[in-house]
Parts: C-alpha cells; structure tokens; sequence
C-alpha cells in the first residue's frame, strides 16, 4: 500500500501538511466534510501543491514532520523546484 504526504494551499494563503492512504478521499474531506482537519475547514477551499509517495505509514509520518518543520519560504522553493505552484 502507497502512503501519500502531501501540502495543501488553503484559502487565505496559508499551507498545510498531512499524510494519507487515499490522498483523492482526503482532499475530499478537506474540502467538503466534517471529518477534515479542522485547520482546513475553516480555510477552505484548499487545493493541492505537493505530494510525495511514501512505502509505509512510518516513512509518511516521518516525511510530514519533515515537511512541517520547513518554513513557508523552503516549502514554497519545493514547489518551485519542481513546477508544482
């Protein structure tokens, strides 16, 4: 099973980072139901910038708390360098 971490832009500008098994069902929720993260709810709608594939649920949160610990101007140059934003 593939584990997915992935930067969302929400609404106001802000990001956000998370990890999943069904990335598809999870932006879903983000956007449209109660089981979203609360930060996105009330930032929606939020699009996708960045993901990243993962083998193994560990190696997803491992990378997310990588991910999480950059600062806005690193994650935005990760985009950049790969033509995601």
């Amino acid at each position: 099973m593939k584990y997915y971490v992935y930067i969302l832009e929400c609404n106001d500008g802000t990001l956000y980072v998370g990890s999943t098994p069904d990335i598809e069902k999870r932006i879903h929720a983000h956007n449209h139901l109660k089981s979203g993260a609360h930060y996105t709810k009330i930032r929606r709608p939020v699009i996708l910038r960045y993901q990243e594939n993962r083998e193994t649920y560990a190696l997803a949160r491992s990378r997310e708390a990588e991910l999480k610990r950059l600062s806005r101007e690193e994650k935005l140059a990760l985009f950049q360098s790969l033509d995601c934003y």
